[in-house]
Order: C-alpha cells, then sequence, then structure tokens
C-alpha cells in the first residue's frame, strides 16, 4: 500500500515505478482524489476534477466512466468512477486495524493486547494520533467503521 498526495507531491515517484509495465486501475470512495492524482502522474489525461468542499471536506463525485491511459508501451493506467458505499461484510471488529496498515508501527505500544484503539487507557494508535503521526480523518473513518462492526448482528 502507498500513500499518496497530489497536493503535496508525496508518493508519486513510487507510485509511478509501481505502475512500470502493468495495467492498474486506480478505485476508491468518491471525490478522494483519484483523478488528482492520475493527473499528476500523467498531465496529458486532463481528467475533470472538482474543488474541496468545506463541508465534507473532500471532493465530490466527478469522475462518470472508466476511461485506460496508455503511459508507455507496456503501462497502463484507469481511472474509474468512485463509490459511494464500503462493504465490511466478513471483516471481524478485532480484524479492523490490520486494514489500516499506518496503525502497525504504533500497536507494539499499546498496554493491552488486542487494543482496539478507541477508548482503552495507554494507546499507542491514539498516542500517534494525538502527535499528528496518523491521519485524523482516517482514525475516524476506523472509529465509525469499528463500530459498526460492533453492532452488526451475528447470525
Amino acid at each position: 500500500m502507498l500513500f499518496v498526495s497530489a497536493d503535496r507531491q508525496e508518493g508519486i515517484e513510487e507510485i509511478k515505478s509501481c505502475l512500470a509495465g502493468r495495467t492498474t486501475a486506480v478505485a476508491g470512495p468518491s471525490g478522494v482524489g483519484k483523478s488528482t492524482i492520475i493527473n499528476t502522474i500523467y498531465p496529458e489525461a486532463h481528467m475533470e476534477t472538482g474543488e474541496i468542499s468545506r463541508k465534507i471536506d473532500r471532493g465530490r463525485h466527478t469522475t462518470r466512466h472508466s476511461e485506460l491511459f496508455a503511459l508507455g508501451e507496456d503501462t497502463f493506467l484507469m481511472d474509474t468512477p468512485g463509490f459511494t458505499s464500503l462493504n465490511v461484510e466478513g471483516i471481524e471488529k478485532e480484524e479492523l486495524s490490520g486494514y489500516y496498515p499506518e496503525f502497525a508501527p504504533y500497536e507494539a505500544a499499546c498496554r493491552f493486547g488486542g487494543c482496539a484503539h478507541i477508548s482503552e487507557p495507554d494507546c499507542g494508535v491514539k498516542q500517534a494520533l494525538a502527535e499528528g503521526k496518523i491521519s485524523q480523518i482516517r482514525y475516524e473513518n476506523y472509529k465509525l467503521l469499528y463500530e459498526e462492526l460492533k453492532s452488526r448482528r451475528k447470525y
């Protein structure tokens, strides 16, 4: 997994090297910046992008079809429309932090094994969050998904 920011030009060279010799589809929720990243990697794409909404702190849905770009003889990149929901079927709440690789370096500092990183004292992940080492938005999304998984009925 690569963390990329088109605005800050972070991870762009790493992602370019990963794309070489492959066909890659860029997928993710609506308005998170997939087309902006593609425009940064391949300016000739001229993908339509929108402004960041102050209300929801992300862009709005602009891509309405999939489009494949030839970056080189054997390298292709596809922009795809975003999605609005994420199905978490098959994931247990105890497994969720494994889907947040940025938590991994800080989990060893948690006081309790099996720390959920929600309300436990001496949590390494929450400490990293307080120090700005983990994205507040990603952590808030983690908490929302955790609560959704926690409230899910088992049949």
